[in-house]
């Protein structure tokens, strides 16, 4: 197992049951710290994390008192791991889905280009509902045009290592990013702040019902959502493009609002 103080892994949970213990032993087994934030849970998870972290001083679970959405979560962890000095997160999501053996390799990257986001881009098997896969190639087209090419692999796959102050000054800047928006959102603004994406290839593993796969995702709702971020980005995004434009064609240092 690997450690750093500089670099943590963080977890958003809110209502996966079991499947969140065994997500955050796989993340200790390769990584500390690793930092929990449930998300006001009802499942009864938080009372298990807290009793985990009690034993396992690389650890620490926070609890939000009711469920802000997985943004706001990631927030609340970021600001609490600014103020203990580190550096970096890398994000996961809490149900399964993310290779817990790759969190050295990431952070090892980010480590060697600590000015730049480590993006994981999604490997897909047979489990993967075809239908989120084709979908998420919309979300990925309109990042692309957002970014002006930025580079970004993919725009919703959540195993990422962030640079913590301008991921926390992006959201403060603003008030979305709070919940499904978040992941598509950050890589856009920190791509508009000059923040360099770097792309690794990860396995993503969409668990049955039976393996204890749980998913808050909705697809009217959700979609909703993303459509309503991407409209807000575009006309962000014109009204930057001149700017955008001429960073780019000179070579200046980038664009600096959040």
């Amino acid at each position: 197992m690997n450690g750093s103080a500089t670099h943590l892994v963080l977890i958003p949970s809110y209502n996966t049951g079991a499947t969140v213990y065994q997500t955050v032993r796989d993340a200790r087994a390769h990584w500390s710290p690793v930092w929990v934030v449930v998300d006001g849970s009802t499942d009864g998870t938080a009372q298990g994390l807290l009793a985990m972290a009690a034993t396992d001083p690389g650890l620490r679970v926070f609890v939000l008192p009711e469920n802000q959405g997985k943004g706001a979560a990631v927030l609340h962890g970021l600001q609490a791991a600014h103020q203990a000095g580190f550096t970096h997160v890398l994000t996961m999501d809490s149900d399964g889905q993310h290779p817990a053996p790759l969190i050295d390799a990431f952070m090892r990257e980010s480590q060697r280009r600590p000015s730049a986001m480590v993006l994981g881009k999604p490997v897909f098997d047979a489990s993967a509902p075809l239908l989120r896969v084709r979908g998420r190639k919309v979300s990925n087209g309109w990042t692309n045009l957002e970014t002006l090419g930025a580079g970004i692999g993919d725009s919703l796959y959540g195993f990422r290592v962030y640079p913590v102050a301008p991921l926390i000054a992006v959201m403060q800047g603003q008030r979305w990013m709070r919940r499904f928006d978040f992941d598509t959102e950050a890589v856009v603004r920190l791509a508009w702040r000059g923040v360099t994406p770097v792309n690794l290839p990860a396995p993503v593993k969409y668990l049955t019902v039976g393996e204890g796969g749980v998913s808050h995702f909705r697809y009217g709702r959700d979609n909703l959502l993303l459509t309503w971020m991407h409209l807000r980005l575009m006309l962000e995004f014109v009204l930057r493009l001149p700017v955008l434009l001429w960073r780019r064609w000179t070579g200046r240092p980038p664009f600096d609002r959040p």
